[in-house]
C-alpha cells in the first residue's frame, strides 16, 4: 500500500528540484532563489501560465515510480484538495489505468465552519483519490459491527440480529414485490410498504416457513427479517466514500501532545485517518508494507505502529522526506521532525508494553526502523577526463592509494556494499565477531562484510567455516599482502564460496 499526501497547488511557495542529471547539491539549495543553471525555485502563481502543470510536472514521475512500486494487489491512496483534483485523476487515468480508478473518497476535514471565508462557503473537505496496480487490488471494507448479533432466545442456529425486510423499487418499478404479508400463526395482516417488500413472494414464503421473519405485536408494526452470523460470508461490509474519522485539528493536537506541547508543525494528518486507509489497503498484518514519500511529520509510521499495536500486527512502513528547512534551531529540517516523532512513538509504546505478561509462543511487533539519507558513494570515482598524460594519470593514482572518501563510517560503507550486492537496505545484518575481528553477517549468512583494515588468515579462514554464499571484503586489508589474498581465493572456493570480491 502506498499513501501520500503531497504539498496542494495552492499558489504558495513551491519547489521543483527534478533535474535528475544534477548532484545532492541540488537539494542544499532549497532556501536560494535559483540553482547554478538559473532555475527558479519561486512561488507557483496563479498568474503564471504552467500554474497546473508544473505541480503535475512534478507529480507525473512520483507516481509513475509509484505504480512500479505496488504490488499487483496494492493500492494507492492519494490526499488532494479541490486545486488539482480534477488533474491528478487524468494522470492517475494514465499511469494506473482508467480501469483500475477505485474511488473518490470525501474527508471531513473541518470540525467547525471556517468563518473566515470570502466566499461565502467554507470548505471543510478534502479528496483521497484512489486507484489500485491491477485486477488484484481491491479495499477490505468496513468491519461488521458483530455486538449486535445476539442469541436472546437460545435458537440453535447461533447469534442473529434484526435487519430490514423493506424494499427499495416503487410499484411501477417492481410490482411482484408490493403485495400485503400475514402472519399464518396469529392471521395479523401487515400492509405493504410504498416500497415494497426486499423479497418476491414464493422467497418470503419460504423464509416464513423456516422461521426468519420476525413479526411485530402491534400491527402497525412492520415485520423484519431475521439475520443469522453465521450467515455471513465475510465480516467485512463496503466502507462508505464519506470519511469521518477525525479533523485536522486532531491531527495539530496529536503531533503537539507527542513533542510535549510545542507546536513544530502545521496541519499534519490525524493518526486515525491514516490507520482507516491501511485497515483498508493491507490485508497481510504480518508482511504488508506502507510506503509514503511525502513523509512530513511522520503520521503514517506513528498510524503503522499504533494499529500494529491494536491486531498484533507487524506491518512495516517506509518513509520518504526531503530535508526541507523549518527555520527552527531544534529540528532544522521536517526529515528531523519525521524522525523524532517515530522516535518517541516508538518509546511510548515499548513503554506502555513494559511489564505486560510475556505469552508463550506470543510473536514480538518489530518496532526497530533505520534512518538513511541520500549521498555520493563513500568510494571516489575514477576520473578518466582527468588522467589525460603522465602527470595527471599519476595524480590520479594516488588519489585512489585510498579510495574511500574520507569521514565515512563503517556503516555508510557496509550499506553502500550491501545495496550493490543486490540486498535491500531492510536485510537483517548481524554482527559477528571471528579470529578477533569483526565480520557483518547479512540475510542469515548469505553475505558476509568485513571491513577490517587489516586481515588474517585466522579471519579468512573463519569465514570460510561459516560458508556464506558471497564475501566482500576492503581490498586495503591485503595492502601489502599479495599471498594473503590469493591464499584467500583459494580457501573461499575449497569451501564452495566462488563470489570473492574485494571493494
Amino acid at each position: 500500500m502506498i499513501y501520500i499526501d503531497p504539498p496542494y497547488n495552492t499558489g504558495n511557495d513551491f519547489i521543483y528540484p527534478d533535474n535528475y542529471t544534477e548532484s545532492l547539491q541540488t537539494y542544499l539549495q532549497y532556501t536560494g532563489q535559483a540553482d547554478a543553471e538559473g532555475k527558479k525555485f519561486g512561488s507557483n502563481t496563479e498568474a503564471d501560465g504552467r500554474f497546473h502543470s508544473k505541480w503535475l510536472n512534478m507529480m507525473y514521475p512520483r507516481l509513475y515510480l509509484a505504480r512500479n512500486l505496488l504490488r499487483e494487489d496494492g493500492v494507492i491512496f492519494i490526499s488532494i484538495d479541490d486545486n488539482e483534483a480534477d488533474n491528478l485523476r487524468k494522470i492517475c487515468n494514465e499511469i494506473f489505468g482508467e480501469e483500475n480508478f477505485v474511488s473518490i473518497a470525501i474527508w471531513k476535514r473541518r470540525k467547525q465552519v471556517d468563518s473566515r471565508t470570502k466566499t461565502g462557503i467554507s470548505i471543510d473537505h478534502e479528496y483521497c483519490v484512489v486507484y489500485r496496480k491491477g485486477d488484484l487490488g481491491a479495499l477490505r471494507g468496513q468491519e461488521i459491527d458483530l455486538t449486535k448479533y445476539k442469541n436472546p432466545n437460545n435458537d440453535p442456529n447461533g447469534p442473529w440480529s434484526s435487519d430490514n425486510l423493506v424494499g427499495l423499487a416503487t410499484r411501477d418499478q417492481r410490482p411482484n414485490l408490493h403485495y400485503d404479508l400475514t402472519n399464518p400463526e396469529t392471521g395479523i395482516t401487515y400492509p405493504c410498504p410504498p416500497t415494497g417488500w426486499r423479497y418476491a413472494p414464493n422467497t418470503m414464503a419460504n423464509l416464513i416457513s423456516h422461521g426468519r421473519i420476525l413479526w411485530p405485536d402491534n400491527p402497525t408494526g412492520r415485520p423484519r427479517y431475521k439475520r443469522y452470523l453465521s450467515d455471513l460470508s465475510d465480516q467485512l461490509t463496503g466502507l462508505s466514500s464519506i470519511l469521518k474519522t477525525a479533523f485536522s485539528a486532531d491531527g495539530t493536537n496529536e503531533l503537539k501532545v507527542i513533542f510535549s506541547g510545542t507546536d513544530v508543525m502545521d496541519f499534519p494528518k490525524p493518526r486515525d485517518y491514516i490507520k482507516l486507509l491501511i485497515q483498508q489497503g493491507t490485508y497481510n498484518i504480518a508482511d504488508d508494507i506502507v510506503l509514503d514519500f511525502f513523509a512530513g511529520s511522520g503520521t503514517t509510521a506513528d498510524a503503522v505502529l499504533q494499529i500494529n499495536q491494536q491486531d498484533g500486527g507487524n506491518r512495516k512502513f517506509i518513509l520518504v522526506q526531503l530535508p526541507e528547512p523549518t527555520e527552527r534551531q531544534d529540528y532544522p529540517t521536517i526529515a528531523d521532525i519525521c524522525r523524532e516523532r517515530v522516535r518517541r512513538v516508538i518509546k511510548k509504546l515499548n513503554d506502555s508494553d513494559a511489564g505486560k505478561l510475556d505469552l508463550d509462543n506470543a510473536p514480538k511487533q518489530d518496532r526497530g526502523f533505520r534512518v538513511f539519507k541520500l549521498a555520493e558513494s563513500n568510494f571516489k570515482p575514477w576520473n578518466a577526463q582527468g588522467a589525460q598524460d603522465a602527470e595527471a594519470l599519476k595524480k590520479q593514482l594516488e588519489l585512489h592509494i585510498n579510495h574511500i572518501v574520507e569521514g565515512r563510517s563503517a556503516n555508510d560503507i557496509l550499506y553502500e556494499i550491501l545495496l550493490k550486492s543486490g540486498f535491500p537496505l531492510a536485510t537483517p545484518v548481524e554482527k559477528l565477531t571471528l579470529a578477533g575481528k569483526t565480520v557483518h553477517s547479512a540475510a542469515s549468512g548469505a553475505l558476509f562484510i568485513c571491513l577490517e583494515h587489516e586481515l588474517t588468515l585466522e579471519l579468512i579462514r573463519a569465514m570460510a567455516a561459516r560458508k556464506p554464499e558471497r564475501v566482500v571484503c576492503l581490498d586495503e586489508g591485503f595492502a601489502g599482502n599479495d599471498q594473503l589474498k590469493a591464499n584467500a581465493v583459494q580457501i573461499f572456493k575449497a569451501k564452495g564460496i566462488t563470489s570473492f570480491k574485494t571493494v
